[in-house]
């Protein structure tokens, strides 16, 4: 019999064991990021390993999780970075890596963005007024073009980010205006840069790799073409990640065709986040209190209540997004044989705080099966890795952000964050003098 959600009886542990499980919250507290060194190392070797016919550069997307000793480890495994923001530039130097390494792909140029590309950063523009905006700057440079090729796809609405209902890149139809402020300011296009959203459909993403050499066409002097990321990955057991050699296969093809048709050979650059990191990681918690709201025939249901929420995990409340949500018994270091159903909710003062929404409306509570368990046992919010620590409510309530733990390939754990203090999270507080009051 299948759970509520739609998925199977019970959700399973990754990469952790429940002894494990016990052992971080013994040595850490809860709740607690958790990391696999070993599934990070695999993933981007997998990444690396995307079909292309002339070349390829494997962009991590750091703002899935910016912590160090993540961007630390991808560097190593010869991975460049997707930058969001000028800030996560400079957090991914403070890394390692090169300013040269790094492309920024933002709604907004930081007051120093000068600085950076001075120093190498490559820069994709994602609007006309960027585009003139780094024009004025460096007058004869090479440049980046983000479009919207008019289409997109994404898990759910809020992801999606190609299209006319997306303010990302400039709208393929205004591509006779990019083309004329570049002209005016001498610049040179080197690259075109295109994605449609995170979660989306393969089929659609694959369509849009061939408008997006379409776009190629129009500046003879491109030689990378970047398709973005955003490839599906299943969190849940029932559901299915995208096959990155499967899905590049075709790609590979048109870039063929392309370059026996126009004698260029492109290069291929992809950005992956939530390929990378989504099943890395896991935030082991305490359930913390254990209530009921009356019978079940009655509309009644049996809550968990977490020390942790969306404090630390945003995406089921924004997207109504499902996680695997194991229990572990602290006294046997176990995970339960008995099955219940449960709805499981945040520490946080808000309805909202949710982790077993409706798989299509963040509204709805839906019961999740798992191991029966009392107050003082773990609850393993697992699939955390992308778009969690690094996207959180942080200090909703004065809760503290949780410390991150790297897992290592030889089974030792590392801390890679501290856990926040209440005095830390009041450190920019300026006290407003009496007479004010």
């Amino acid at each position: 019999m299948a759970a509520a959600s739609g998925g199977p009886e019970r959700e399973t542990l990754r990469f952790l064991t429940a002894r494990e499980c016990v052992d971080v919250r013994t040595a850490h507290g809860t709740p607690t990021y958790v990391y696999d060194a070993a599934t990070l190392k695999a993933q981007a070797a997998k990444a690396l390993d995307f079909p292309n016919a002339f070349g390829l550069t494997v962009r991590y997307a750091m703002k899935a999780s910016p912590n160090a000793a993540i961007l630390k480890i991808f560097r190593n495994a010869g991975l460049k970075i997707d930058a969001s923001s000028g800030h996560e530039v400079r957090r991914a130097v403070r890394a390692g890596f090169d300013h040269a390494d790094c492309s920024l792909s933002t709604q907004e140029f930081p007051e120093f963005f000068e600085e950076l590309v001075k120093k190498g950063l490559k820069v994709n523009a994602c609007s006309l007024s960027q585009l003139e905006a780094f024009g004025a700057a460096f007058p004869g440079a090479e440049i980046g073009l983000r479009f919207n090729p008019g289409l997109g796809s994404g898990g759910t609405g809020k992801t999606n980010v190609g299209g006319p209902s997306s303010s990302f890149g400039i709208w393929h139809e205004l591509l006779p205006e990019a083309r004329a402020i570049c002209e005016k300011h001498g610049l040179k296009v080197v690259r075109i840069h295109t994605h449609i959203g995170s979660g989306s459909d393969p089929a659609v993403w694959q369509k849009t790799s061939g408008m997006s050499l379409d776009l190629c066409r129009e500046f003879p002097t491109v030689e990378t073409l970047n398709l973005g990321g955003g490839y599906k990955v299943g969190r849940m057991a029932y559901e299915k990640s995208t096959d990155l050699a499967v899905v590049g296969a075709p790609v590979k093809a048109l870039f063929e065709a392309f370059a026996k048709e126009t004698g260029r050979e492109l290069r291929l650059e992809i950005e992956p986040g939530t390929f990378l990191l989504a099943n890395s990681c896991a935030i082991v918690c305490t359930v913390q209190d254990k209530v009921t709201t009356g019978a079940a025939s009655d509309g009644g249901h049996v809550f968990l209540k977490l020390d942790a929420g969306m404090t630390e995990v945003l995406r089921p409340s924004l997207y109504a997004a499902q996680h695997p949500l194991v229990t572990v018994s602290a006294a046997t270091g176990k995970e339960p044989e008995g099955t219940e159903k449960y709805v499981v909710v945040g520490h946080c003062c808000e309805s909202g705080d949710l982790m077993t929404p409706g798989p299509d409306d963040a509204e709805e509570i839906a019961e999740r099966a798992m191991g029966e368990v009392e107050r003082g046992d773990l609850l393993v919010v697992e699939g955390a890795g992308a778009y969690c620590a690094g996207m959180s409510g942080k200090n909703y309530n004065s809760f503290p952000e949780a410390p991150e733990v790297m897992r290592t390939a030889e089974g030792t754990f590392h801390v890679i964050r501290k856990k926040q203090s209440l005095e830390q999270i009041m450190a920019n507080e300026v006290e407003l003098p009496d007479d004010a009051c």
